[in-house]
């Protein structure tokens, strides 16, 4: 990690350690632990292929489940199932996007979970940012930063004209609305649940569990960080969190997942959708997690190019949606897919009517 992303993470943790841990997070006194506002509806928008029937029926739903509205539904139509977009192809897309979303919004949903990939970035990443060959890497390189990375704001798209993308669907519609249904559900529900950070024997893979012992001193106190070294976890019925590093890991489905669980594991291929050798990504969605992350291709194994746990808990568990945390946890997410249910809230408090 890049020496002024580590500082960034470290002093998160340091403030989280000398501010909140024993105090109520509503109780905090700086402003800047207050309970965050999280996206909504009015942030929003849904981007659907009108070529694929399931992508329409996705995004029907979701917008009827969470009430988005209808101009915030764009429209574009490209050949569904192709793995991979062209700089080209993507471009054309993408103007259409930008001709059709209302200024006031700040993140997209996409609703398939092919094409991935943009040439060499990840999808999600280039509808959030643009294509930009900075993104990718040739070898083991880090790659472009993201100003979206632990930022307090919670207007991305006007603070740093990025509007962060998550993708939502599954291998058919059935299995992609119960990951809304689930998604919805979360909201509010302030769960009492655990974070598991594994180490595991795979060293290479096990890359950034060098800050997992770190953040379970720092977060432990107020909410239950239990940092393990050990291939897996199973017959948990508390997870709110699973962040590990293996090229599959086993028993997920032998696990409870909380209703807005993020989950993901480091290795190269976890956001490959068109078939890898690897576990894929969708597993964790599969086994009751509400988002994962994966890489599209070869990061390499910094940690900057994957989730920070201790960044996504300290927005999340503040009242942040789900997009908002994960995104802002990724330093370098150019080579990495977001998928999940965009808008679960499980730790903000329902505005006052």
């Amino acid at each position: 990690m890049p020496f002024s992303l580590q500082i960034k993470s470290t002093l998160i943790l340091l403030l989280l350690a000398g501010v909140l841990i024993g105090t109520p997070l509503r109780a905090a006194i700086s402003p800047l632990f207050m309970p965050t506002k999280a996206f909504g509806a009015h942030d929003l928008a849904v981007i659907v292929n009108d070529a694929d029937p399931l992508s329409q029926r996705i995004a029907a739903y979701y917008q009827q489940q969470r009430q988005i509205p209808a101009e915030q539904l764009i429209h574009i139509r490209f050949s569904p199932h192709q793995a991979i977009l062209s700089k080209r192809e993507f471009e054309k897309l993408k103007q259409q996007v930008d001709e059709q979303t209302p200024p006031h919004v700040q993140a997209y949903l996409l609703t398939w979970l092919q094409p991935f990939r943009v040439e060499c970035m990840s999808i999600t990443t280039a509808f959030a940012a643009g294509f930009d060959p900075a993104f990718c890497a040739q070898g083991c390189k880090q790659t472009r930063n993201s100003p979206y990375y632990a930022s307090e704001t919670d207007k991305p798209f006007k603070a740093h004209g990025w509007r962060p993308t998550m993708a939502l669907a599954g291998k058919d519609f059935e299995e992609t609305k119960k990951l809304i249904d689930t998604g919805v559900s979360a909201d509010f529900s302030h769960p009492q649940g655990s974070a598991y950070l594994l180490k595991t024997s795979d060293q290479a893979r096990s890359s950034r569990a060098v800050f997992f012992p770190q953040i379970a001193e720092k977060l432990n106190r107020f909410w239950p960080v239990n940092y393990l070294e050990q291939e897996y976890i199973t017959g948990r019925q508390d997870v709110m969190f699973y962040f590990t590093g293996l090229t599959k890991v086993p028993h997920l489905a032998e696990n409870r997942y909380l209703p807005g669980a993020v989950a993901d594991h480091l290795t190269s291929t976890g956001g490959v959708m068109s078939g890898s050798d690897q576990m894929n990504i969708m597993e964790w969605l599969q086994a009751g997690a509400t988002a994962s992350y994966g890489a599209v291709v070869e990061p390499c194994n910094f940690p900057a190019k994957f989730p920070n746990p201790g960044v996504l808990m300290f927005y999340y568990l503040r009242g942040s949606s789900l997009i908002e945390a994960y995104w802002k946890s990724v330093a370098q997410p150019g080579q990495g897919i977001f998928v999940g249910e965009p808008l679960a809230k499980p730790f903000a408090y329902a505005p006052h009517k």
